[in-house]
């Protein structure tokens, strides 16, 4: 189940309402590239989050909840990117994926992106396609 939030606009609504044209644009250049690697449709979850697919998860603790596979937010910073990179992963192929990326910071799973004009938005897919491939059901 997709958590909206109570929020009752659609993903097209949420990206034309970004304020600074860069990120508006960054946004749907990813939301179109995630769209078209999934090929399923995104849906707006709560917190303002572009999200492709859904994916339950449950800690030892007992909390369970939903999350999308791969996702995005347009944040006032950065574009954010949620399930695209391994958080776990500490591997030299990961880094070097990263590297060939360009210009990003990654923090607590996500990836940060300024400007996506500088990005290689080839790794960039193939990120995508392999967490796609790796988390969806």
């Amino acid at each position: 189940m997709v958590e909206t939030g109570g929020d009752t606009r659609t993903v097209d609504e949420l990206l034309a309402a970004v304020p600074n044209t860069r990120r508006r644009d960054d946004a749907r250049t990813v939301t179109d590239l995630m769209r078209q690697v999934t090929g399923v449709e995104p849906a707006l979850w709560s917190g303002n989050i572009v999200g492709f697919g859904s994916l339950h998860y449950r800690y030892e603790s007992g909390r369970e909840g939903d999350t999308p596979v791969v996702g995005l937010a347009p944040r006032a910073q950065a574009l954010t990117l949620y399930g695209v990179i391994n958080a776990d992963a500490d591997d030299a192929a990961a880094e070097a994926e990263l590297a060939r990326l360009g210009p990003h910071t990654t923090g607590k799973g996500c990836l940060y992106l300024k400007d996506v004009g500088k990005v290689d938005l080839e790794v960039l897919r193939g990120m995508i396609r392999s967490a796609w491939s790796a988390r969806a059901s």
